[in-house]
């Protein structure tokens, strides 16, 4: 699989990312509709996988006003789960966090990808709690300087 990572800003992503997140998160998992797209959407780094031109995974770097990043909305379509491509995209995620000098990551993860997110060196910390209907933890990964 030939496989293409490009980082935009919302305003090119939006529409090929909602098209993934709306597959993923309301359809597949049942999340409402309007806690889809949110206030850090617009500031946020959007990564897009595409394969053959067909866009298949994304995700999003936020860096608030401290200067710390925030991973969220990572979706990958179905049929290309498990193949590496959401490795992909964190890993182009942490390069853009470290291009910014971003000193610390963190991200809501839920549950059953805790084990994904400790591969790529992410810490759970804190209790397990309810986003959206799902079982989520927070995860933390300092970045070195």
């Amino acid at each position: 699989m030939h496989l293409d990572i490009l980082i935009r800003p919302w305003q090119e992503a939006q529409k090929n990312a909602f098209k993934v997140r709306h597959e993923v998160f309301i359809l597949e998992q049942k999340v409402p509709e309007d806690l889809e797209i949110d206030e850090f959407d617009p500031a946020a780094f959007h990564v897009l996988a595409y394969s053959d031109n067909t866009c298949i995974g994304t995700a999003r770097l936020h860096i608030n006003n401290e200067g710390f990043g925030q991973i969220g909305r990572m979706a990958v379509l179905p049929s290309f789960r498990n193949k590496g491509l959401g490795r992909e995209i964190m890993k182009a995620l942490i390069g853009t966090a470290k291009s910014k000098g971003i000193s610390s990551l963190t991200l809501h993860a839920q549950v059953s990808a805790i084990p994904f997110y400790e591969k790529l060196g992410f810490i759970a910390n804190g209790p397990i709690y309810d986003e959206a209907g799902i079982p989520h933890r927070n995860m933390m990964m300092v970045l070195p300087i």
